[in-house]
């Protein structure tokens, strides 16, 4: 890394910040493309992040990434936020701009999206999808199931009330199923989507019949610890198009990544693979 007086910098806020990919993922990229530039992981405790991200365009920052505990407090503190972050509630991609105002999006959903369209023929408008959990992962993939035109989208979670907030909020097009009936919930679905920690690694299996799922489905796991869950390899082995939780990662980047070093990032095989030799 060869930085000049003249280097556009971004990082990523985090507490803690140790086990982020971000900075990984965008030194491939500033590596690849030759940009005087670095991304700087940041780790910030939750009572200094105010006083921290309010310091960045006096620190010259292009920009940041904000992952947890610092979302909320993100939204918060910027200066303006697009409504799709709104919508969601949280902001993971902040850009500095030329009067130095904070300006805060979501692109979790842009990245969850994209992936979903990269890795197979999935159409949101083809039939309903289900979505497990109701966390803030799921909230930002709700509303990126519903923007992009999903006629109805099932959530079901392991507290119900969870889920019914959920259907108060984002509306019509939403139903929320209880936990003990989610594999019913799969019988005339066109994606499944897991967005809880089941069947990550260090946490407990995700126990769901699939026999109702229609063999045209689309299961995608959010989970890349592992990047093949128990979950995608049931889904696969009766014929299923299964799509990691990697993708989401990777394409979630790209938008931060073009509006504070001015090169749009490709996600390509090599990426994948030079992100994945650190999970190893």
């Amino acid at each position: 890394m060869n930085l000049s007086g003249k280097a556009r910098i971004a990082g990523i806020f985090g507490w803690p910040i140790a086990h982020s990919r971000s900075p990984r993922l965008h030194g491939f990229w500033l590596d690849r493309y030759g940009v005087d530039g670095a991304y700087i992981p940041l780790a910030v405790r939750p009572e200094a992040f105010a006083t921290a991200f309010r310091a960045l365009p006096a620190l010259g920052f292009r920009g940041v990434n904000i992952t947890v505990p610092h979302k909320e407090a993100a939204l918060a503190n910027c200066d303006t936020v697009d409504a799709q972050a709104r919508r969601i509630g949280a902001v993971n991609t902040v850009v500095v701009d030329d009067a130095g105002k904070l300006c805060g999006s979501n692109t979790d959903a842009f990245g969850f999206i994209e992936n979903l369209r990269q890795a197979s023929d999935w159409h949101a408008a083809a039939g309903p999808a289900v979505v497990l959990g109701a966390g803030g992962a799921a909230r930002a993939i709700v509303v990126a199931l519903l923007d992009a035109g999903a006629p109805e989208v099932r959530i079901a979670n392991r507290t119900r009330a969870r889920a019914d907030a959920f259907v108060s909020e984002f509306g019509t097009k939403t139903t929320a199923e209880d936990w003990d009936d989610r594999a019913d919930a799969l019988s005339d679905a066109t994606l499944l989507v897991n967005t809880t920690t089941l069947g990550m690694q260090g946490h407990d299996p995700l126990d769901l019949d699939l026999s109702r799922l229609p063999n045209a489905a689309v299961v995608n796991d959010i989970v890349y610890t592992p990047l093949q869950t128990p979950l995608l390899k049931d889904a696969a082995a009766r014929g299923n198009t299964t799509v990691d939780g990697l993708g989401m990662l990777l394409y979630q980047a790209q938008p931060g990544f073009e509006k504070w070093f001015g090169v749009r990032p490709e996600v390509d095989a090599a990426l994948r693979r030079f992100v994945l030799d650190d999970l190893k």
